[in-house]
């Protein structure tokens, strides 16, 4: 028993620190910068900045298994090539070409723009340049001949009217056409006659005689009434009203446009029925 060996004594063995001395992942990624148990600071120096790459380009960048050893590409022309994990290959992609309609559609929107352009010059310059003017439509003279009341609500008339169309135009000559004039008495329209179509040349004035017929027209009793009080005081109120077209040419150039003549007339009664006063107006619209 005594020439046994004497057993090894149990050295002990050191605590564990309080703190590890490495960096766990929780520690490096979700904690503060300084922690107790922390051996070294975390950096703060910023990653560096990427150059920035277009849309159509694709990066193949350096593999990552770089400590293996890769494998070389041949030789071209005596030339050894690089690494492929050495370098960084740079592809373009190939970008769609254009539709050829839609080229052909962008032309032919510039060529209307163009030759919009054009004739909105054009056509300042020929206004500036003839200074276009409205014809006149007037009265120059008239005549009541009869007035006659068959019954409470009807009457007879006859009118003799004098129409003067002046064209001011210096350049331009004109052609009416679809003339309408209408005898209106109290806002009712009583007698109409239409007007044959003619031209006229710049600076001319054109004198048409006419006659209005109104064969037993009904006529509202306030209306009648009126009519007998204003042919008993010797003056009788009337409006004429014209609408017709006006086409003016210059040269090879034509346009049309619509006119609106309103004369308002008072006459003796008859059977002398004289003009007493006229008021003519002439609008476009």
């Amino acid at each position: 028993m005594s020439n046994l060996p004497p057993l090894p004594q149990s050295q002990p063995q050191p605590q564990p620190p309080e703190t590890p001395p490495w960096e766990t992942p929780s520690s490096k990624w979700y904690s503060p910068i300084y922690t107790p148990w922390r051996t070294t600071p975390r950096s703060t120096q910023s990653t560096p900045s990427t150059t920035p790459i277009a849309l159509t380009e694709v990066i193949v960048s350096k593999s990552p298994l770089s400590h293996l050893k890769s494998p070389t590409t041949p030789k071209l022309d005596g030339v050894q090539a690089q690494s492929l994990n050495e370098t960084m290959v740079l592809l373009r992609l190939r970008t769609s070409r254009t539709n050829p309609w839609i080229w052909c559609g962008a032309a032919l929107c510039f060529i209307f723009s163009i030759l919009l352009i054009v004739f909105g010059i054009a056509t300042l310059i020929l206004y500036f340049a003839v200074r276009p003017r409205t014809p006149v439509f007037d009265i120059s003279n008239a005549k009541l001949n009869t007035i006659l009341f068959e019954s409470p609500v009807y009457f007879n008339g006859d009118m003799l009217l004098q129409l003067n169309f002046t064209n001011p135009n210096k350049k331009l000559n004109v052609r009416f056409e679809n003339l309408m004039v209408e005898l209106w008495f109290a806002d009712t329209k009583i007698a109409t006659q239409g007007v044959l179509p003619f031209s006229q040349r710049n600076g001319k004035t054109r004198l048409e005689p006419i006659r209005l017929i109104s064969n037993l027209v009904f006529l509202p009793v306030n209306h009648i009434l009126e009519l007998r009080r204003q042919v008993t005081s010797n003056r009788i109120a009337y409006e004429i009203r014209s609408n017709f077209k006006v086409k003016a040419i210059f040269g090879i150039i034509h346009y049309s446009y619509m006119l609106h003549g309103s004369c308002q007339l008072q006459l003796s009664s008859p059977p002398a029925g004289g003009l007493v006063y006229r008021n003519c107006t002439t609008k476009r619209w």
